[in-house]
């Protein structure tokens, strides 16, 4: 299953074209993708014009959308960053930290635009879509 970072949906959502948002709109139809909570809320949080807000809301509806966090994930999610650490590689954003252990503890791709999972990808397995 595919797991579509907000960093896609933002984009996706602003009508900015590049090669990830396009992926995302050859593939949106056809490929099973997973909104995760977290994604869901940074995502949304950003709309300012209800009616934009209600749009986005119906549209990542369409997907199966599941809890990403509980105990045992936090926990993963805090070794992979000290694992990270020890390589050198600082991961910025907590967030990003929980999507990548989620998305590398359940098997699922990520297609993303942000460098904070670069250090997942070489280092820990994260499956990541390079459109």
């Amino acid at each position: 299953m595919l797991v579509v970072d907000s960093t896609v949906w933002i984009d996706y959502f602003n009508g900015l074209e590049n090669p990830s948002t396009n992926y995302l709109d050859a593939i949106a139809d056809q490929t099973p993708i997973l909104v995760g909570d977290l994604i869901l809320a940074e995502v949304l949080q950003g709309f300012r014009d209800d009616a934009d807000f209600e749009k986005a809301r119906r549209t990542l509806g369409r997907y199966l959308q599941v809890e990403m966090v509980n105990p045992e994930l936090a926990l993963q999610s805090a070794r992979n960053d000290r694992a990270l650490r020890s390589k050198g590689v600082t991961v910025r954003k907590t967030m990003d930290g929980l999507i990548a252990t989620y998305c590398i503890e359940n098997e699922h791709d990520l297609l993303h635009n942000d460098s904070d999972f670069d250090g997942y990808e070489m280092h820990l397995g994260l499956r990541v879509v390079h459109p």
